[in-house]
This record gives structure tokens, sequence and C-alpha cells, in this order.
């Protein structure tokens, strides 16, 4: 059962929300209100928060002061290829630093539809390239990501894996979208239930993004990737959400290919709930575990 706070969470975002007009149907304006409202969240205390751009990907690493050689999180934000930024993730990212002692860079991949399929696939292979020339070790970092991000660092995975490149310590996917070919049972068993994503609204950002390509290549679509020789995983899911089933089939794809992976369904915590931290306890503990899974992974346990 979800916990008091969240309930009082969620009424008073009814509260505030009602009456307001629906979100605008143009894509520019609908970045522009996310970058408005999430991008002006203050950051965590006792965390910085400094642009650089491994790889040349523009990016922003938030960083807990007073912390020397901390492993690192590189971390893709949700919005479906489409929406979000690097800046409107930010006051997230801190949380996730300041909780955990980890440093979090949170990757501005280029969206759709300017920078269709597989531009974002292709910004997060050059920052993870970049962050190794710039001196990270591989085995002090992990990869992970919201949503379409959780598909993402997924599908770098692989694609590290394939082209013969050092790999992550370990990955993460919280609510992660995995299959754009959205024939999950999910989709209709948490359809009137899940008041954040839907069919309809995977169907226009999968278009969006794909343009054409096939749902079913692997970069767009890890789930069917062979996991094979890639690194532990953590999912993180709410059993409200139409993606439940994408969560659940690529830890079973990680498991039947030896691969140790870990999945954790939150009982009635919404879509990526896990940005809401510290509003609730249900979203702390989940960015607790995120931070205890990274440590654990990179030795900084």
């Amino acid at each position: 059962m979800a916990s008091a706070a969240f309930l009082a969470h969620q009424a008073r975002i009814a509260r505030e929300t009602s009456g307001r007009p629906a979100p605008p149907a143009d894509l520019n304006a609908q970045r522009a209100g996310i970058e408005a409202s999430l991008g002006a969240a203050p950051l965590a205390e006792g965390v910085d928060a400094l642009e650089c751009a491994p790889g040349g990907v523009p990016s922003i690493e938030l960083r807990p002061r007073g912390t020397t050689g901390a492993p690192l999180l590189l971390y893709f934000h949700g919005g479906g290829y489409r929406l979000g930024s690097a800046r409107s993730w930010r006051s997230y990212g801190s949380q996730i630093a300041a909780r955990t002692g980890v440093r979090v860079c949170l990757v501005d991949y280029r969206l759709a539809p300017e920078h269709p399929f597989p531009a974002a696939l292709d910004d997060a292979l050059a920052a993870w390239r970049g962050a190794l020339e710039a001196g990270e070790p591989p085995e002090r970092c992990v990869v992970g990501g919201d949503s379409a991000g959780g598909g993402l660092a997924a599908a770098l995975c692989a694609q590290l894996r394939d082209r013969g490149l050092r790999l992550p310590a370990g990955c993460v996917g919280l609510s992660p979208w995995t299959d754009l070919r959205l024939g999950a049972a999910s989709y209709r068993s948490n359809a009137e239930r899940d008041t954040v994503f839907s069919l309809a609204r995977a169907n226009e950002a999968a278009a969006t993004y794909l343009q054409g390509a096939d749902p079913a290549d692997v970069r767009a679509s890890p789930l069917l990737a062979d996991w094979k020789g890639l690194p532990p995983l953590l999912v993180q899911v709410g059993d409200v959400e139409v993606l439940l089933d994408d969560a659940r089939g690529l830890v079973e794809r990680a498991r039947e290919a030896g691969v140790e992976a870990e999945l954790s369904i939150y009982p009635d915590m919404p879509h990526v709930w896990q940005l809401a931290c510290p509003a609730y306890p249900e979203a702390a503990h989940a960015v607790d575990a995120v931070g205890a899974f990274v440590r654990a992974r990179t030795g900084a346990a």
C-alpha cells in the first residue's frame, strides 16, 4: 500500500493542476513548459552543477561537495526521446548525488523529431567514450536512466559489448521503456491505472523517434538484445505502469543470459515516481537503492 505521504502528495498535485488547460499539442511548447517548471527546481543542498561535454555531448554533472574519487552515474533522462533535457532533470540528479554520494552526469542527448533514431544512442556512445577518454575508469561507472532514458542505457550496454568497447560496472533502468513494438500486455491491463503514460502516448513518441525505422531493431528495443556478457542490472517499476512488462521482460532476458538482474516492483507507484524524491518515502527509498547499487558495483560501498 502506498504511504500517506505519497497519497498527500498526489492529492496536492491534483489540486494544483485542477482547472488547468490541457498540455499544448505543440512539441516546442511542451519542451518549454518542462524546462520552465522542472528546470527551475532548486538543487539539493551540498551539490554543485557543473557543465561538461563528454565526447562533445552537452551534459551537466551533479557533484557532491567534499567528495573525491566518487563513482560516476552516467544518466539519460526520460521524455520519450522527444522531451526533457539535462537542465530539466538537474534538480532530480542533485537529489541522487546528495543522497548517495555519487556523481551524476546528465547527458543532453539530441531529441526527435529533429534528430531521429539512432541519434540518441549515438550521443550516448559518444558520451561514454568521452567519459573514459577523460580518465573515468569504466569499473567506477554505471549507466542508467528513466523511461526512454532507461531503455537508452540498456541499448548503450548492448552496443558497447557488440563493438568490443569497455563496459560499465552496472546498468540502472527506472520505469524503462525497452520495447518500441508496443505489444506488451501491461499496456492494456494497466491502461486505467497508469495516469502518466499510455499506449497512445507511446505510439506517438515511438513514431516521432523511429520515423520509419524498425521498432524491433535492438538499438531501439533493447529488450530484444542478446544480454550475454552485459553488466549487472537494477530495474525499478511501479505495478500500475503500462511499462510493467517492459521492465519485467528486460530482467527476464538478462537472467536468461546469466546476467545478475534485480527487479523491484513498487506497489501503487506511477511512472518514474523517483523524480519526486524526497517528497515521499517510496521515491526516497528508490533513489537510495540506486545509490546502493552504484556503490556496490563500483566498489564504493
